[in-house]
């Protein structure tokens, strides 16, 4: 790739949808942190908030809750793999944090039962394939449109955040390429037509990882796409890195700038000390998940793309903050 191309790529990327979705985060937890009492220490469970779930000590343990919510356009044009994904990418944001998961409760708003049918039975699916059992919830049948949230209550022995990578770690991102798109959209699929023992299998890596002490920084890959989960990744941990792009697993024949804007169905970033990186990416293609590493984590606050010679930078968190609170200073 050349320098043009790639300054062109990074453009598209910051200019995506999943990019600029992400950055609601840090609007919200700014007008948090000024309206409580305790400003941002209220916000704090057993780790800042940022992370993929909230995580909350309990016993020898650790009690983790997510939740997602799902935009209007997905729901009524793809209503069952909207409920599908309202259970599968809540597993994702427990596992990441290395936790497995316990039950599952969503909010459902829908014109009747229509689209309403058809994202319940996605959710009943997902939570039979995955094993993990829908609870309860909320369901208005009077709504003009139909929207979509989904929480999870899960548990973890060990945590995985997005605030523990350093100086000197090595990227590594571990993903399933067994898949397809979702027609021409940007999820990557490797969840609906596999076994169900194998997507149980492949979360419990997760929490194996955690409790093994292989690595202790990750986050799930989600509509940011691999490089822009790697940005919240790096944000959160007040570090740097350049991203090698051309080491990144990617699935054969799709481009380079659609795989990085994709959503993968099991997709995952970490952070690893350089010792325990062999062992961390035997953990995940010894089970056939592609893994490998992709960049190096450096001290500054800047993200760059590379590929070949040609390198562009992506981010500075230090003047322009992505999904974190601006600094008061800044």
């Amino acid at each position: 790739m050349t320098q043009s191309e790639l300054k062109a790529l990074t453009a598209a990327l910051l200019a995506g949808r999943g990019f600029a979705h992400k950055r609601d985060i840090s609007d919200v937890i700014g007008v948090l942190t000024k309206s409580l009492p305790g400003g941002a220490a209220d916000l704090t469970q057993a780790i800042a908030v940022g992370d993929d779930c909230a995580a909350i000590a309990d016993g020898d343990g650790y009690l983790l809750l997510a939740i997602e919510g799902f935009v209007d356009d997905f729901v009524q044009q793809m209503p069952w793999f909207a409920g599908y994904c309202g259970v599968m990418v809540n597993l994702s944001d427990i596992a990441a944090m290395g936790g497995r998961p316990i039950a599952v409760v969503d909010a459902l708003w829908s014109d009747g039962m229509h689209p309403g049918a058809q994202v319940l039975q996605g959710m009943a699916c997902a939570s039979q394939r995955y094993g993990v059992p829908i609870v309860g919830g909320h369901t208005n049948n009077q709504s003009e449109r139909g929207q979509l949230a989904v929480a999870i209550l899960g548990r973890a022995k060990k945590l995985l955040t997005s605030f523990d990578a350093r100086a000197g770690d090595v990227l590594v991102m571990a993903v399933d390429l067994r898949g397809a798109y979702q027609d021409d959209k940007p999820y990557w699929n490797a969840s609906t037509e596999a076994p169900a023992e194998r997507l149980r299998a492949n979360l419990e890596l997760l929490p194996a990882l955690a409790e093994s002490g292989l690595c202790d920084a990750a986050k799930d890959i989600s509509m940011a796409g691999a490089v822009g989960t790697a940005l919240m990744l790096l944000e959160c941990s007040q570090v740097g890195a350049v991203i090698d792009i051309d080491a990144m697993p990617r699935p054969a024949g799709v481009p380079v700038l659609r795989w990085l804007q994709s959503f993968p169905s099991f997709g995952f970033i970490f952070s690893v000390r350089p010792d325990k990186v062999r062992d961390v990416v035997h953990h995940f293609s010894s089970q056939e998940i592609a893994c490998a590493a992709i960049g190096e984590v450096n001290a500054s606050s800047t993200v760059c793309l590379r590929d070949g010679e040609a390198s562009a930078q992506l981010w500075d968190w230090s003047t322009d903050a992505f999904i974190c609170a601006p600094k008061p200073n800044n």
